[in-house]
């Protein structure tokens, strides 16, 4: 590892600890080239050997290396392992929907009830093919390009999350309604986020290099906490947002020391939730457009003593706008996203 790099890792590491002088950092990430490939599809997905896709993602780990080493900022390039949303519900047993191109393969419910799950089992990680995998993929990269490269995780989203893609979302929802079908809900919630401590464990243990910002594309420290997709809050009041998702939080973040989340929705309802997760350290959010005030939620719910790290994939002029507004005290990670030399 380059001493650029390294440096870079500690900048980041203070940043995330808060023991670092710099409250600020941005980094930056080439133009994506997806995990799939014409013809043959998805790594998780697909018969053909992982190493099939190896070639196109050291090619990017290269344009990224290249790009660090001429940019005047904290970017740590990773050799990605990055997923689609499927990889644990079609573990359970969900079929996946491909998109023309095989650009976005998404998992389809198979369960029309949640009573349907509780004849579930927790899927052997060894002989699900999605997840399986994913250590493959890592073990190809890793003898490619060395021990220490950096690795950039899959997707990871919530159990909740995961739940309510394997069973139909208009019938999880009225399930959380009424009294003899919403212990059922929380049991399959219960399978889901076992699934995904049993995998994150392995995944550790065999890479310790991978970082756990799966979005966005950002290195954070291996040895903080997960980084999970909680979206469906944003659908969600408070009350059932505590009774339904806020204890799984607590237990993934007592089972790894630490919470990182990204969320796609409006959720600014939750942020006060939010804050009773322990060791809630990092935070990505995707602006509120609909309102048009953008990140500024961020500073009106959270105070800067104890507010996570917001990493938030955006544009420098964005960042300036917000960054004007934000008091003292609050840490901010920018990723400048699809940057090239030019």
């Amino acid at each position: 590892m380059d001493s650029k790099t390294a440096a870079n890792m500690e900048l980041l590491r203070g940043i995330y600890n808060g023991t670092g002088k710099e409250k600020v950092a941005f980094t930056s990430v080439p133009p994506r080239t997806c995990n799939t490939i014409e013809g043959i599809g998805d790594y998780t997905l697909s018969d053909n050997p992982v190493s099939d896709w190896i070639p196109k993602e050291i090619e990017r780990y290269r344009e990224w290396t290249d790009l660090a080493e001429k940019m005047s900022d904290a970017t740590v390039p990773s050799a990605s392992m990055m997923t689609c949303t499927h990889i644990f519900a079609t573990a359970f047993g969900s079929k996946v929907h491909l998109q023309p191109g095989n650009y976005t393969p998404f998992a389809m419910p198979f369960l029309d009830s949640v009573e349907e799950a509780a004849k579930l089992e927790v899927p052997d990680i060894w002989k699900s093919p999605t997840l399986y995998r994913i250590f493959e993929y890592g073990d190809i990269l890793r003898k490619e390009l060395g021990n220490d490269v950096p690795l950039g995780p899959p997707d990871f989203q919530t159990g909740f999350d995961i739940a309510c893609l394997i069973v139909d979302k208009q019938e999880l929802f009225c399930a959380m309604m009424q009294d003899e079908t919403k212990d059922a809900v929380k049991t399959l919630t219960e399978k889901c986020t076992q699934l995904l401590i049993n995998f994150l464990r392995e995944l550790r243990k065999e890479f310790p290099t991978v970082h756990p910002c799966h979005c966005p594309t950002s290195w954070a420290p291996p040895e903080m906490g997960p980084w999970f997709s909680n979206d469906e809050c944003g659908s969600l009041s408070p009350e059932l947002f505590e009774e339904f998702c806020l204890p799984e939080m607590i237990e993934l973040s007592e089972a790894f020391g630490g919470f990182g989340m990204h969320c796609c929705a409006r959720a600014e309802h939750q942020f006060g939730l939010f804050n009773k997760i322990p060791n809630f350290y990092a935070f990505n959010r995707v602006p509120d457009r609909v309102s048009g005030l953008g990140y500024d939620p961020l500073l009106e719910h959270f105070s800067p003593d104890t507010a996570p790290v917001f990493v938030l994939g955006t544009t420098d002029e964005v960042a300036e706008k917000l960054l004007a507004k934000a008091p003292d005290g609050f840490r901010f990670i920018f990723c400048r996203r699809g940057v090239s030399l030019d």
